[in-house]
């Protein structure tokens, strides 16, 4: 860990003093990111922290297009990547609530191109064997990253977001297994984009269009998108990575995976990750979470299913980016806070994205915290001091209240 949480007390002790700083107080939020664009780490960030009831803190600093000098404001649009994964499995589970989907059903029952799949047995320069594997993938393993499927879509370099979801997801299921189902833990971009497709075939609507009507539409999330309108466009902070050439600072890149322009709806809604949204509307989903599975009298998931989601699912498997972990459906777990998760409860879950992005909740102290940053190319996201830094000052901020 870089050695930023020395340096917040006297950054905030003197920064407070600049007469340019009086009007707005630096505050602990803020101490605990600044120190990454002083030093040319992030360009900026959001940071959002809730409770149940209420917005506790949302903060944004550091400019969101560094050549433009244009700040970073509460309302910037952020590409959240593997953040959409827990949406997408919410998404799935409203269906197995309905009785359309069982969690432990072959995929096959509901993608017929599934049945037969058969598993790498051997792989040389000229020859794979294939076998029959012992048993097929399910629902369950999409959810938990077990299914053996291939890291990617064959036809993915000729882009990927150029197919239909339908088209995506037949190339995986004509794709031998990598792995025995259920044998290990590999994340798995297909596993998430088949379950999107599960939500198409049992619900009869496009992935895209069942998101919009189950959750963002009526949870009021006026900003979260698969494809960002002109206005939108003009409020997404600004792609950003190290200098090729190795000097200090950062330069612009852009938003891997998805082909421009971002606006075109010919292009897949990637149910894996390919949402756009911002700090205000994310905290509308995850206040509901943190209601178990409510919001403004309206009812999105019962109390039972975001349990069984956020419950361990693959045993003591090693699983995620990070130590101590656990898997639930669709969201991350912490086991054993350390390192990155030490300032976390036990039980805490989560998510985070390609380009830094992460939103966490810890159930013990009932707080959700938030992290919008779009940093390319860092070694570990999930790992990232960044969110150490937020989660932190989160917890010591608002966790001591939640936890009275």
């Amino acid at each position: 860990m870089r050695p930023h949480f020395l340096l917040l007390p006297l950054l905030a002790l003197s920064i407070s003093w600049l007469p340019c700083r009086a009007e707005k107080p630096v505050t602990p939020i803020h101490a605990s990111l600044m120190p990454f664009v002083a030093d040319q780490t992030i360009s900026g960030a959001v940071a959002l922290v809730v409770n149940k009831d209420q917005v506790l803190t949302l903060e944004a600093f550091g400019q969101a297009d560094l050549a433009a000098k244009k700040p970073m404001t509460e309302d910037a649009m952020f590409w959240i990547a593997s953040m959409t994964k827990p949406m997408t499995a919410m998404g799935v589970m409203m269906l197995v609530e309905e009785g359309k989907v069982q969690v432990d059903a072959p995929v096959s029952k509901y993608l017929p191109e599934f049945k037969g799949q058969m598993l790498v047995e051997e792989r040389t320069a000229d020859k794979v064997v294939l076998k029959k594997p012992a048993r097929p993938i399910t629902v369950k393993d999409l959810f938990t990253h077990t299914s053996g499927l291939v890291g990617k879509s064959p036809l993915e370099d000729q882009a990927l977001d150029a197919l239909s979801l339908r088209e995506a997801v037949f190339t995986y299921a004509i794709s031998p297994l990598q792995f025995e189902p259920g044998s290990k833990w590999q994340y798995c971009n297909p596993g998430i984009n088949t379950l999107g497709r599960i939500i198409e075939v049992v619900s009869g609507q496009p992935y895209a269009e069942f998101m919009q009507e189950r959750f963002f539409t009526p949870l009021g999330m006026k900003d979260t998108t698969f494809w960002p309108t002109d206005a939108q466009m003009a409020r997404i902070a600004k792609s950003y990575q190290p200098k090729a050439d190795k000097t200090p600072g950062l330069e612009e890149t852009t938003v891997k995976y998805l082909t421009p322009p971002l606006s075109d709806r010919k292009r897949m809604a990637l149910a894996a990750g390919g949402l756009f949204s911002t700090a205000g509307d994310l905290a509308r989903i995850y206040r509901m979470i943190l209601n178990s599975g409510e919001l403004d009298g309206k009812r999105y998931l019962k109390a039972e299913t975001l349990k069984q989601m956020t419950t361990n699912q693959t045993g003591d498997m090693k699983v995620s980016f990070s130590d101590g972990m656990h898997m639930g459906l669709g969201f991350h777990i912490v086991n054993e806070p350390q390192g990155v998760t030490a300032a976390l409860s036990p039980g805490s879950f989560g998510h985070g994205g390609a380009y830094g992005t992460q939103a966490w909740i810890d159930p013990t102290r009932g707080l959700g915290i938030v992290l919008l940053i779009q940093r390319a190319n860092l070694p570990n996201s999930d790992k990232s001091d960044m969110r150490a830094a937020l989660q932190k000052a989160a917890v010591e901020v608002y966790g001591r209240a939640a936890a009275q």
